[in-house]
């Protein structure tokens, strides 16, 4: 990039993918947050804010809540935030002062902070915090009136490094399968959330499978060091970072974290190596309003502040990359910045799925009457193709694949099942298939399957994505008296 000492004025196009692109993300969070917090988190939800702010203090966990929640001002946060991230996916924010996007950006980073600081452990994933950090950092990279502050492109790369790096350390120091070149042999059929090419990928040759994850290794533990090497060399490693997103984004449903990365990995690549790969992009002209006019010293020493900050709260996230007690998706402040990020340091290697039936017989002996619920992103009806859902986040049914796995957090989920009992709608309304439309079954109960790809074989004489065979029952069939 062409750099001052803090103007970055060949990095304009890049300043616009990542203000566009995390504000993108917002919008997607916050929608996700409409349709489904009331019912998981709601005053009638399965874990209630209202009961988990009378335990927390405000200093614990900051947010707006603490002065009063209810579902009505949740809806308000959460719809006002879809409104001012929406302005700044159009751009309108942008055209104003520097401080017009800084504001915005910082609006949308305490609303969504607000929500997942009592989201509880239906917000306890590292996208999360991603997104908060990844927002807030934005938030300085100016308006069209200045150049991008060459401090926050290089704090996002550090962003980005961490992300990579962290997820490449968790791997090494993980399963025995990311050392002998297995993990993938298992990945796609095992993942939390597999997607309509799941399959496909999983049916690749052996030799396909080492090379996935030999170049796992070198674009997580080699290639972001070069981020901040000299152009092209970081504009070369952020594509190869990009490349990898986009065959996760491809093969799997990891919410919006492979998006946001793809993103964030804008930061290093310079608008002259961007025109050189894309020569039809527009060029910046020359205008200030372009942003090749020179920074006002009061935002120069505004950002220079912040960034010096971010950088005094590096100091134990850096100390964590190289720790042998690495930590994984962990906040070191309650404002969630500065956090550590990493994925899969095990892989599974069968797949598990809890199935939650219902019946109306009065007898839950008669195997006959039981009909199965219909989830909207996890593995069900093996004849039913894995779909595409992600960036959009479905909360219910990632906890579902971790309830699968042994984890004891189960009240939500007891909750849950009393409401199907009950025919809550809200809860109901998070199902893609509902087998009891005309009211809630008398018996309800939860059996383990596990599951696998089919063959190609299997798969063009059944038409089934998925062979299941089951193992047993979770919970012993149940009725809304009990």
């Amino acid at each position: 990039m062409t750099w001052t000492w803090f103007d970055a004025t060949d990095a304009l196009l890049a300043r616009e993918v990542l203000q566009r692109g995390v504000a993108a993300v917002f919008l997607v969070a916050f929608v996700s947050t409409v349709n489904q917090f009331p019912a998981l988190l709601g005053e009638r939800g399965l874990l209630p804010v209202p009961a988990f702010l009378r335990r927390v203090r405000f200093r614990q966990s900051p947010s707006l809540f603490h002065w009063r929640y209810s579902d009505r001002l949740l809806l308000i946060v959460a719809w006002g935030g879809t409104l001012v991230a929406a302005t700044l996916v159009v751009g309108l924010p942008q055209l104003g002062p520097p401080w017009v996007p800084m504001v915005a950006f910082l609006l949308l980073w305490a609303g969504y902070l607000s929500i997942v600081n009592v989201g509880q452990t239906f917000t306890a994933f590292g996208w999360e915090t991603l997104l908060l950090e990844a927002g807030f950092i934005v938030a300085f990279l100016g308006s069209r009136e200045v150049p991008p502050p060459v401090p926050v492109l290089l704090f996002l790369c550090w962003l980005v490094f961490r992300l990579e790096f962290g997820a490449g350390m968790i791997k090494i120091r993980g399963g025995r399968e990311w050392r002998d070149l297995t993990a993938m042999e298992f990945h796609h059929e095992t993942q939390p959330m597999p997607g309509p090419f799941s399959w496909h990928a999983h049916r690749l040759p052996r030799w396909a499978h080492r090379v996935e994850v030999v170049g796992n290794h070198v674009v997580q533990l080699g290639v972001p060091w070069f981020l901040f090497a000299p152009q092209p060399v970081a504009s070369i490693a952020a594509g190869l970072i990009i490349l990898s997103q986009l065959w996760l984004i491809v093969t799997g449903n990891f919410a919006w974290l492979n998006w946001i990365t793809v993103v964030l990995a804008f930061a290093a690549v310079s608008d002259t190596s961007l025109r050189a790969a894309l020569p039809w992009l527009p060029s910046s002209g020359g205008a200030a309003t372009d942003g090749s006019g020179s920074s006002p010293l009061w935002w120069t020493l505004l950002v220079l502040a912040v960034t010096a900050g971010l950088v005094l709260l590096s100091i134990r996230p850096l100390v964590n990359l190289f720790s042998r007690r690495q930590l994984m998706n962990a906040s070191f402040n309650r404002y969630h910045l500065v956090n550590a990020y990493g994925a899969f340091g095990t892989v599974t290697k069968v797949r598990r799925e809890l199935i939650i039936e219902g019946t109306d017989a009065a007898d839950p002996g008669d195997e006959t009457g039981w009909r199965e619920y219909g989830f909207r992103g996890k593995p069900g009806d093996p004849l039913r193709r894995p779909p595409q859902f992600a960036p959009y986040h479905l909360r219910l049914d990632w906890l579902l694949w971790f309830l699968a796995l042994g984890v004891r957090d189960t009240a939500w989920f007891e909750r849950y099942l009393e409401r199907l009992l009950q025919g809550d709608r809200a809860a109901l309304a998070l199902l893609r298939e509902n087998p009891f439309p005309d009211g809630p079954p008398r018996w309800i109960r939860v059996t383990v399957w596990r599951y696998r790809f089919t063959t190609g074989r299997e798969r063009r004489e059944t038409g089934a994505w998925w062979v299941r065979t089951r193992l047993g029952v979770l919970v012993e069939p149940m009725s809304l008296g009990e």
